[in-house]
């Protein structure tokens, strides 16, 4: 399929993204510019500035003279990132309940009764779309394009890892409590409340994902 486009190598590097997402390009694997380029019908330059665009997100790592790879997550990369996310996550929050019209929170209310039925039958799917629309919802009612940058850069770098911390035990019926305990400080205009349930839900949600990660290995090792 032949890409046209007035700025192709966005484009491109809007495909590679979406491939590696959905694990077409999977982590650490080399990335083949030739077969990239017959495969999309585009030339070297626009694959390369795409390239390059990723690398800045920190998607692709380049390693002179080998070429360029598809990032790794280790573990220590999520331990590292979680805090940050919950920092800044957590300031959108505080700042969303200062910010919030009673419209705003009723278009949140209707999201949060969504993700209950959600998880009440265990619909892990449609949990995880609602459970971004909120958390989306949320950094746009802080009104801090800044903070809004930084999260989508690093939740980037976090989908690599592929861990879905739903799975983990328990893990769905206590995410939704994390999340009606910062509605409910939304609802009560209780910014350093609210902020502090949106740090404790991403704290909890790292933990998950650890536990699962340690379960996988259990298991492959036995």
């Amino acid at each position: 399929m032949r890409l046209v486009h007035s700025s192709l190598h966005q484009e491109v590097a809007d495909r590679l993204r979406e491939r590696i997402f959905d694990g077409g390009l999977a982590p650490g694997v080399f990335v083949d510019e030739i077969a990239l380029c017959e495969d999309m019908g585009i030339s070297r330059t626009p694959l390369r500035e795409a390239l390059k665009v990723l690398t800045a997100e920190g998607l692709v790592r380049h390693e002179p003279r080998r070429g360029c790879f598809v990032a790794e997550v280790t573990e220590q990369d999520l331990d590292e990132i979680f805090p940050v996310i919950a920092l800044l996550e957590g300031r959108c929050a505080h700042e969303a309940a200062l910010h919030a019209s009673d419209a705003d929170l009723q278009e949140l209310e209707a999201l949060h009764d969504k993700l209950a039925r959600s998880a009440k039958t265990k619909r892990i799917n449609d949990y995880y779309a609602t459970n971004f629309a909120i958390h989306e919802a949320i950094i746009q009612l802080a009104g801090n394009r800044w903070l809004a940058q930084v999260i989508t850069d690093l939740r980037k770098i976090v989908k690599l890892a592929r861990l879905q911390q739903l799975h983990a035990p328990g893990r769905l019926e206590q995410s939704l409590s994390e999340h009606l305990a910062v509605f409910a400080a939304l609802k009560a205009r209780d910014a350093e409340g609210a902020e502090a349930a949106m740090r404790t839900h991403l704290t909890r949600q790292r933990g998950a994902l650890r536990d699962l990660s340690r379960g996988q290995r259990t298991r492959i090792a036995s």
